[in-house]
Protein backbone atom coordinates (compact mmCIF):
# COMPACT_ATOMS: atom_id res chain seq x y z
CA UNK A 1 0.00 0.00 0.00
CA UNK A 2 1.53 3.06 -1.17
CA UNK A 3 2.15 5.83 2.21
CA UNK A 4 2.50 9.81 2.13
CA UNK A 5 5.37 9.43 4.39
CA UNK A 6 8.18 10.43 1.79
CA UNK A 7 5.94 13.40 0.05
CA UNK A 8 6.32 13.03 -3.43
CA UNK A 9 3.97 14.05 -6.02
CA UNK A 10 2.77 11.84 -8.61
CA UNK A 11 1.05 12.85 -12.10
CA UNK A 12 -1.04 10.80 -14.01
CA UNK A 13 -0.89 11.33 -17.51
CA UNK A 14 2.12 13.01 -18.84
CA UNK A 15 -0.02 15.38 -21.62
CA UNK A 16 0.50 19.20 -21.78
CA UNK A 17 -1.25 19.69 -18.38
CA UNK A 18 0.49 16.59 -16.77
CA UNK A 19 3.92 17.87 -18.09
CA UNK A 20 2.79 21.48 -16.92
CA UNK A 21 2.14 20.33 -13.65
CA UNK A 22 5.22 17.91 -13.50
CA UNK A 23 7.08 21.50 -13.99
CA UNK A 24 5.53 23.43 -11.22
CA UNK A 25 5.70 20.81 -8.38
CA UNK A 26 9.87 20.39 -9.15
CA UNK A 27 9.64 23.91 -9.50
CA UNK A 28 8.54 23.82 -5.61
CA UNK A 29 11.10 21.55 -4.48
CA UNK A 30 9.02 18.24 -4.51
CA UNK A 31 10.23 14.66 -6.08
CA UNK A 32 7.86 14.16 -8.60
CA UNK A 33 7.02 10.48 -10.62
CA UNK A 34 5.18 10.76 -13.56
CA UNK A 35 3.17 8.11 -14.79
CA UNK A 36 1.73 6.84 -18.16
CA UNK A 37 0.62 4.08 -19.36
CA UNK A 38 3.29 3.58 -22.22
CA UNK A 39 7.12 3.72 -21.99
CA UNK A 40 7.58 5.66 -24.83
CA UNK A 41 5.15 8.25 -23.69
CA UNK A 42 7.01 9.15 -20.91
CA UNK A 43 10.76 9.05 -22.47
CA UNK A 44 8.66 11.92 -24.77
CA UNK A 45 7.34 14.06 -21.67
CA UNK A 46 10.95 13.82 -20.13
CA UNK A 47 12.25 15.10 -23.35
CA UNK A 48 9.54 17.84 -23.59
CA UNK A 49 9.75 19.04 -19.94
CA UNK A 50 13.57 19.32 -20.72
CA UNK A 51 13.24 21.31 -23.40
CA UNK A 52 10.66 23.59 -22.01
CA UNK A 53 12.28 24.30 -18.88
CA UNK A 54 15.86 24.87 -20.66
CA UNK A 55 13.81 27.81 -22.93
CA UNK A 56 12.30 29.03 -19.68
CA UNK A 57 15.85 29.34 -18.29
CA UNK A 58 17.63 30.72 -21.01
CA UNK A 59 14.57 33.47 -21.32
CA UNK A 60 14.95 33.57 -17.34
CA UNK A 61 11.13 32.78 -16.56
CA UNK A 62 11.89 29.14 -14.95
CA UNK A 63 10.20 29.31 -11.77
CA UNK A 64 11.67 28.40 -8.15
CA UNK A 65 15.40 28.53 -6.65
CA UNK A 66 16.48 25.53 -7.99
CA UNK A 67 18.57 25.47 -11.14
CA UNK A 68 16.94 23.58 -14.41
CA UNK A 69 19.54 20.78 -13.66
CA UNK A 70 18.09 20.55 -10.05
CA UNK A 71 14.83 20.52 -10.95
CA UNK A 72 14.52 18.06 -13.33
CA UNK A 73 16.50 15.69 -11.79
CA UNK A 74 13.55 15.59 -9.20
CA UNK A 75 11.31 14.20 -12.05
CA UNK A 76 11.19 10.82 -13.43
CA UNK A 77 9.02 8.41 -15.49
CA UNK A 78 7.01 5.35 -14.29
CA UNK A 79 5.30 3.21 -16.70
CA UNK A 80 3.78 0.90 -13.51
CA UNK A 81 1.10 2.42 -11.29
CA UNK A 82 1.46 0.49 -8.21
CA UNK A 83 5.65 1.33 -8.11
CA UNK A 84 4.56 5.48 -9.09
CA UNK A 85 2.02 5.65 -6.34
CA UNK A 86 4.82 4.60 -3.47
CA UNK A 87 5.55 7.24 -1.15
CA UNK A 88 3.01 9.15 -2.75
CA UNK A 89 1.22 12.23 -0.61
CA UNK A 90 -0.32 14.13 -3.58
CA UNK A 91 -1.66 12.05 -6.52
CA UNK A 92 -2.39 14.33 -9.30
CA UNK A 93 -4.96 12.96 -12.27
CA UNK A 94 -4.38 14.14 -15.79
CA UNK A 95 -6.18 12.05 -17.99
CA UNK A 96 -7.99 13.09 -21.11
CA UNK A 97 -11.96 13.99 -20.26
CA UNK A 98 -13.43 10.68 -20.27
CA UNK A 99 -16.26 10.16 -16.69
CA UNK A 100 -15.10 6.22 -17.13
CA UNK A 101 -11.71 6.82 -18.17
CA UNK A 102 -11.05 8.96 -15.11
CA UNK A 103 -12.95 6.40 -12.54
CA UNK A 104 -11.14 3.18 -13.80
CA UNK A 105 -8.11 5.25 -12.91
CA UNK A 106 -8.96 6.65 -9.44
CA UNK A 107 -10.79 3.03 -8.74
CA UNK A 108 -7.78 1.77 -9.32
CA UNK A 109 -5.54 4.47 -7.14
CA UNK A 110 -8.57 3.90 -4.13
CA UNK A 111 -7.36 0.72 -3.93
CA UNK A 112 -3.54 0.87 -3.57
CA UNK A 113 -3.26 3.91 -0.94
CA UNK A 114 -3.60 4.98 2.79
CA UNK A 115 -5.60 6.90 4.32
CA UNK A 116 -2.95 9.97 4.11
CA UNK A 117 -2.71 10.45 0.12
CA UNK A 118 -4.43 13.00 -1.48
CA UNK A 119 -6.37 12.18 -4.63
CA UNK A 120 -6.73 15.06 -6.85
CA UNK A 121 -8.16 15.79 -10.69
CA UNK A 122 -7.43 18.15 -12.98
CA UNK A 123 -11.03 17.94 -14.76
CA UNK A 124 -11.98 21.04 -15.78
CA UNK A 125 -15.96 19.99 -15.96
CA UNK A 126 -16.80 16.56 -14.40
CA UNK A 127 -18.67 16.84 -10.98
CA UNK A 128 -16.57 15.55 -8.00
CA UNK A 129 -19.51 13.88 -7.14
CA UNK A 130 -19.93 11.31 -9.97
CA UNK A 131 -16.15 11.36 -10.18
CA UNK A 132 -15.28 10.38 -7.00
CA UNK A 133 -18.50 8.41 -6.26
CA UNK A 134 -17.97 4.97 -5.01
CA UNK A 135 -14.42 5.21 -3.00
CA UNK A 136 -13.32 4.33 0.06
CA UNK A 137 -10.54 7.38 0.14
CA UNK A 138 -13.64 9.68 -0.54
CA UNK A 139 -12.41 11.78 1.84
CA UNK A 140 -9.00 12.71 0.61
CA UNK A 141 -10.22 13.08 -3.29
CA UNK A 142 -10.77 16.88 -4.90
CA UNK A 143 -10.63 18.27 -7.94
CA UNK A 144 -7.54 21.06 -8.54
CA UNK A 145 -8.69 22.59 -12.07
CA UNK A 146 -5.67 24.53 -13.24
CA UNK A 147 -5.99 27.03 -16.52
CA UNK A 148 -4.18 25.74 -18.93
CA UNK A 149 -0.80 25.81 -18.94
CA UNK A 150 -1.25 25.92 -15.27
CA UNK A 151 2.91 26.69 -15.65
CA UNK A 152 2.01 29.93 -16.87
CA UNK A 153 -1.30 30.37 -15.38
CA UNK A 154 -1.42 30.36 -11.93
CA UNK A 155 -5.53 29.77 -10.94
CA UNK A 156 -6.64 26.78 -9.59
CA UNK A 157 -10.27 25.77 -8.64
CA UNK A 158 -10.40 23.77 -5.37
CA UNK A 159 -13.98 21.72 -5.98
CA UNK A 160 -14.66 19.00 -3.06
CA UNK A 161 -16.53 16.30 -3.19
CA UNK A 162 -19.68 16.50 -0.68
CA UNK A 163 -17.53 14.38 1.80
CA UNK A 164 -14.12 15.48 1.16
CA UNK A 165 -12.79 16.24 4.61
CA UNK A 166 -11.62 19.86 5.17
CA UNK A 167 -8.15 18.88 5.98
CA UNK A 168 -8.17 17.63 2.29
CA UNK A 169 -9.07 21.28 1.05
CA UNK A 170 -6.55 22.44 3.32
CA UNK A 171 -3.80 20.42 2.43
CA UNK A 172 -4.15 20.83 -1.12
CA UNK A 173 -4.58 24.85 -0.45
CA UNK A 174 -1.25 25.14 1.06
CA UNK A 175 0.49 22.45 -1.73
CA UNK A 176 -0.97 24.82 -4.63
CA UNK A 177 0.60 28.09 -2.63
CA UNK A 178 3.79 26.56 -1.86
CA UNK A 179 4.43 26.26 -5.25
CA UNK A 180 3.04 29.41 -6.49
CA UNK A 181 -0.32 29.09 -7.56
CA UNK A 182 -3.36 31.00 -6.76
CA UNK A 183 -5.92 28.52 -5.45
CA UNK A 184 -9.58 29.49 -5.00
CA UNK A 185 -11.82 27.60 -3.07
CA UNK A 186 -14.71 26.67 -4.03
CA UNK A 187 -17.11 25.66 -1.51
CA UNK A 188 -19.70 23.71 -3.21
CA UNK A 189 -19.88 21.57 -6.43
CA UNK A 190 -21.71 23.64 -9.34
CA UNK A 191 -21.74 22.63 -12.90
CA UNK A 192 -18.98 23.45 -15.34
CA UNK A 193 -17.06 25.37 -11.78
CA UNK A 194 -16.78 28.99 -11.37
CA UNK A 195 -13.93 30.10 -14.24
CA UNK A 196 -15.73 28.54 -16.99
CA UNK A 197 -18.92 29.95 -16.19
CA UNK A 198 -17.64 33.34 -16.71
CA UNK A 199 -15.44 32.59 -19.48
CA UNK A 200 -18.39 31.28 -21.35
CA UNK A 201 -20.27 34.39 -19.87
CA UNK A 202 -17.84 36.70 -21.07
CA UNK A 203 -16.80 34.97 -24.42
CA UNK A 204 -20.53 34.36 -25.02
CA UNK A 205 -21.58 38.53 -24.73
CA UNK A 206 -18.30 39.30 -26.76
CA UNK A 207 -19.48 37.39 -29.77
CA UNK A 208 -22.51 39.09 -29.44
CA UNK A 209 -21.50 42.15 -29.76
CA UNK A 210 -19.85 41.34 -32.21
CA UNK A 211 -22.42 40.03 -34.69
CA UNK A 212 -24.56 43.09 -33.48
CA UNK A 213 -22.50 46.06 -33.11
CA UNK A 214 -19.60 44.70 -35.52
CA UNK A 215 -18.11 45.59 -32.04
CA UNK A 216 -13.94 44.93 -32.23
CA UNK A 217 -12.72 46.09 -28.88
CA UNK A 218 -12.38 42.73 -27.36
CA UNK A 219 -10.35 41.74 -29.73
CA UNK A 220 -7.79 43.91 -27.94
CA UNK A 221 -5.43 41.61 -25.48
CA UNK A 222 -5.77 45.32 -22.98
CA UNK A 223 -9.45 45.77 -23.17
CA UNK A 224 -10.35 43.17 -20.37
CA UNK A 225 -7.53 43.70 -18.87
CA UNK A 226 -7.87 47.59 -18.07
CA UNK A 227 -11.66 47.09 -17.29
CA UNK A 228 -11.58 44.17 -14.99
CA UNK A 229 -8.16 43.53 -13.64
Amino acid sequence: MASSAAGCVVIVGSGVIGRSWAMLFASGGFQVKLYDIEQQQIRNALENIRKEMKLLEQAGSLKGSLSVEEQLSLISGCPNIQEAVEGAMHIQECVPEDLELKKKIFAQLDSIIDDRVILSSSTSCLMPSKLFAGLVHVKQCIVAHPVNPPYYIPLVELVPHPETAPTTVDRTHALMKKIGQCPMRVQKEVAGFVLNRLQYAIISEAWRLVERLRWTCWCNPFFLAAALG
